[in-house]
């Protein structure tokens, strides 16, 4: 499956964006949806994951309480709500999509940018 990941920006500390994820064609109930970001000089991190029910979600701890992951499986797309961002939540987003009983992401969008300004 392509996914194409978009609605990343520039945004002030405290403020919010809304990233999106569009999958090429429907993903089945076998899909785990997930995203990940890389900020400069580091290595890519995990943020969030959803299943197809979207009954179990997972968070880094660094984003618990502020961002929040969400798919409509009959638009093809899964959301990140990110609240209450700060500086350290720069980065470039990456959605991903794995297999239920996989322990690797097997499809990667290209990235879409986040610049959080204090």
């Amino acid at each position: 499956v392509q996914l194409q990941a978009s609605g990343g920006g520039l945004v002030q500390a405290g403020g919010s964006l809304r990233l999106s994820c569009a999958a090429s064609r429907r993903t089945s109930s076998n899909y785990v949806m997930g995203w990940f970001r890389q900020a400069p000089g580091k290595e890519r991190e995990f943020v969030a994951s959803i299943n197809y029910g979207g009954s179990s979600t997972d968070y880094a701890d660094s984003v618990k309480g502020r961002f929040t992951i969400s798919r409509d499986n009959a638009k093809n797309t899964v959301y990140l709500q990110m609240n209450s961002l700060k500086p350290e939540d720069t980065a470039v987003y990456f959605c991903a999509a794995r297999f239920l009983i996989a322990t690797t992401w097997g499809s990667w969008g290209q990235g879409t940018l986040v610049t959080v300004s204090s």
